[in-house]
């Protein structure tokens, strides 16, 4: 058994505290800044049960984790439903295994996801998900090193999704999903019970897709927009404080370009935002003549109950407000924003090779990495593998890891 407590103390700490953030914002410099060396610090946005926003799939996995404008796949039921509209196969089905923190050492961190489609006729498809997220074995000690029980700390997500046609070219498709959460059921930190957590969500998403010609090359454009896990809030104890899921807004784009019978290349550029409140600093500090002064942030705590007050918006409230309350104003709205690039090259359907990049802001959480990947198909059956390269020095879960998908078409072409 693996003991790493340290990482889930950490985790459960960011979810169940409602103290404020110990540096300050500065207007001059547009950022939460510390005070000792001037120099801005991350605000990176957090939620609660952030495994839901892993990507599930080695495909996509390789292409810099873009997946919204993609062809459709069994896969488009975390990336965008809408396209099981557009399906060639009456039935196919993908399970992915991704090793987590594999570079440290972990054997028992994975997340596991099986997801498919069923065509249901020539203008709409049903879809499901079931994406489960093992933390491995665990020893749990207190605050002296005491033994105080044992645990396996799990997540799960499942979903179903209805996916239809709204016209040659357009589609819509709508996800209903149940969320488990179970971090430390049973344990206490600080007298406070720790219980497992339940939520209720909702994904929507569009989906665009239309034959072009590019220099005589037959291609395909697709454009894809989702919103995903707009949902209630959840909490792991009985405190008033409860924490959001991650809602997300997705937009992305793909283009197909058929050079001949052989020789097939695929583009995809995926842009996403975290719909959910910005963090705000409790206090907000100037320099008057060379001089730091600091003052109290009212829009911190307004009803004076010690807890954030970004931290207690409704859903819908979070969701809309999202896209204009960062302190930094817009600057540091875009710096919200995470890209995806990626390509992929077919040969004779059976033999791809794909890249890509990610980016986030290195105030938001500054991953950075380049993706490989392979993909192999062989009648009904297919294996995509993928592989991560950090390129910068913040540490990733998936460095030196290889996460693989398997995909069965169990059916023919189907009628479109």
């Amino acid at each position: 058994m693996r003991k790493f407590l340290p990482l889930l103390v950490i985790f459960c700490c960011l979810v169940l505290s409602s103290t404020n953030l110990s540096a300050q914002f500065n207007p001059a410099k547009g950022c939460i800044v510390d005070l000792s060396t001037g120099e801005c610090l991350p605000n990176t946005i957090l939620s609660a049960v952030p495994f839901l926003r892993i990507i599930p799939d080695a495909r996509s996995g390789a292409m810099g984790d873009a997946g919204i404008g993609l062809n459709p796949d069994p896969n488009a039921m975390h990336f965008n439903s809408a396209k099981l509209a557009f399906v060639d196969k009456e039935m196919s089905i993908s399970a992915t295994y991704t090793p987590w923190l594999r570079d440290l050492g972990l054997d028992d961190v994975y997340l596991a996801y099986l997801s498919g489609f069923r065509q249901i006729d020539e203008l709409s498809s049903v879809g499901f998900g079931l994406r489960f997220f093992s933390l491995g074995d665990i020893n749990f000690t207190g605050p002296n090193g005491e033994n105080t029980g044992f645990g396996s700390p799990r997540e799960l997500e499942f979903a179903v999704g209805y996916a239809r046609k709204l016209g040659e070219n357009f589609s819509t498709g709508l996800n209903a999903k149940y969320i488990y959460s179970n971090l430390a059921s049973g344990q206490s930190v600080q007298g406070i019970d720790i219980n497992a957590a339940n939520a209720f969500a909702v994904d929507l998403s569009l989906f665009y897709t239309k034959p072009i010609t590019i220099s005589s090359y037959e291609s395909d454009l697709n454009i894809g927009m989702t919103i995903s896990d707009v949902g209630s809030k959840i909490t792991y104890t009985n405190n008033s404080a409860k924490d959001f899921l991650p809602m997300n807004m997705g937009l992305g784009a793909g283009l197909t370009i058929n050079f001949d019978e052989f020789n097939q290349m695929t583009f995809a550029f995926d842009i996403n935002k975290l719909l959910l409140p910005t963090p705000v600093s409790n206090s907000i500090c100037e320099e008057v003549n060379g001089i730091l002064e600091c003052v109290d942030n009212p829009l911190w705590d307004e009803n004076n109950n010690n807890i954030a007050d970004y931290r207690e918006q409704g859903m819908f409230n979070a969701l809309l407000g999202s896209f204009g309350d960062a302190q930094g104003g817009f600057s540091e709205e875009l710096k919200e924003l995470n890209y995806s690039f990626g390509i992929e090259y077919w040969y004779d359907q059976q033999f791809a090779v794909r890249t890509g990049y990610y980016y986030e802001n290195q105030l938001k959480g500054n991953r950075q990495f380049l993706t490989v990947g392979l993909g192999l198909k062989y009648n009904v059956f297919g294996l995509n593998l993928s592989y991560l390269v950090p390129t910068n020095n913040r540490r990733n879960p998936l460095d030196n890891t290889l996460r693989f998908s398997l995909i069965f078409d169990f059916t023919q072409e189907a009628d479109l």
